[in-house]
């Protein structure tokens, strides 16, 4: 029987799927340090951003058939090394493109209206200094009519884009391969049957930072220099807003720290930092920043959709393999 070890867990769907199919499924989690004695127990390990599958746990475990991640980028596995040892390697591009989407849009409607501020100040100050605060927080913005500005712009920037569009905004995107991608509108039968293409061309990340009001980043780390730097963030208008729900160490935080202090840039919204877990205190408390503790798929919808799709890859390549 095919043994599988969700390590950092895995949704009730894909587990049922799964179990359905014959395979068992382990959702106990085995610390990074005891994967090397315990991991060679299973056929396959499937993990999210927390554990850590490099060439030293592969090299260990000659059992091990499958890596499954639980999401869009593989930087915490050795993915080309697990390649050529043999071994499947998949991941969950589309699963969660909705729900980080939509938290990139809640980070700047947040920001906009200074509602990561007041959410914090109205518990305690709400009913002695309304009156005070109602207008501390009183000059908000619209996003309406503004640029949004997407650096990778794969299925996730993608779904940016469209949520854009939907509100108004004029859309500008960079990727590392050039291409035209065609944003689809569906509406629900009950408003209109009808369907419409919007094509978007890619251009470059130069000219996508000289023109947006707001940047968003989709775009993997692959460790080294900073996607967004001191560089990028002088091309960027004055007054712009930068947001990151892709990986820590895409943005130098202390480029984008010195930007905030010294008004280059109006303010920020992350949900991902270079220290996970334990983020630096400068950026959890600037007031200029809104952010989150890594919850870009963390929505019901997307994990059942990354379960599924797991399982289903899973139930193909081990059906493939001939093991079931």
């Amino acid at each position: 029987m095919i043994k599988i070890l969700a390590n950092d867990g895995i949704d009730k769907s894909g587990k049922d799927l799964l179990e359905a199919a014959g395979f068992t499924v382990d959702t106990q989690n085995i610390p990074q340090d005891q994967l090397v004695d315990r991991l060679n127990e299973y056929d396959a390990i499937l993990v999210r951003s927390a554990t850590k599958v490099r060439q030293e746990l592969i090299d260990a475990c000659p059992n091990l058939k499958l890596i499954g991640r639980g999401g869009v980028g593989m930087d915490n596995i050795d993915v080309q090394y697990a390649r050529d040892k043999g071994l499947t390697v998949v991941n969950t591009p589309g699963a969660s493109s909705i729900s980080v989407a939509e938290l990139v849009f809640s980070h700047l409607f947040s920001l906009a209206r200074n509602l990561h501020l007041a959410n914090r100040e109205m518990p305690e100050k709400g009913v002695s200094e309304f009156g005070k605060l109602k207008k501390q927080y009183s000059k908000g913005f619209e996003l309406r009519g503004k640029t949004m500005g997407i650096i990778g712009f794969g299925r996730i920037g993608q779904e940016v884009a469209r949520m854009a569009i939907g509100l108004g905004m004029d859309v500008y995107a960079y990727n590392l391969t050039p291409y035209t991608a065609e944003i689809t509108f569906d509406f629900p039968p009950h408003i209109t049957n009808a369907s419409f293409k919007v094509p978007i061309n890619a251009t470059t990340k130069e000219e996508v930072l000289k023109a947006s009001d707001f940047v968003t980043l989709h775009i993997p780390h692959a460790g080294g220099k900073a996607v967004i730097g001191k560089e990028e963030i002088a091309m960027m208008k004055d007054n712009a807003v930068l947001i990151n729900c892709a990986r820590g160490g895409v943005v130098d935080e202390d480029a984008l720290l010195e930007a905030l202090e010294s008004g280059k840039l109006h303010s920020a919204g992350l949900d991902v930092f270079d220290n996970e877990p334990t983020p630096r205190e400068a950026l959890v408390n600037n007031p200029k920043i809104s952010s989150t503790p890594h919850i870009g798929a963390a929505t019901e919808e997307a994990q059942e959709r990354v379960g599924i799709e797991l399982a289903e890859q899973i139930i193909d390549t081990f059906k493939k393999l001939e093991l079931v």
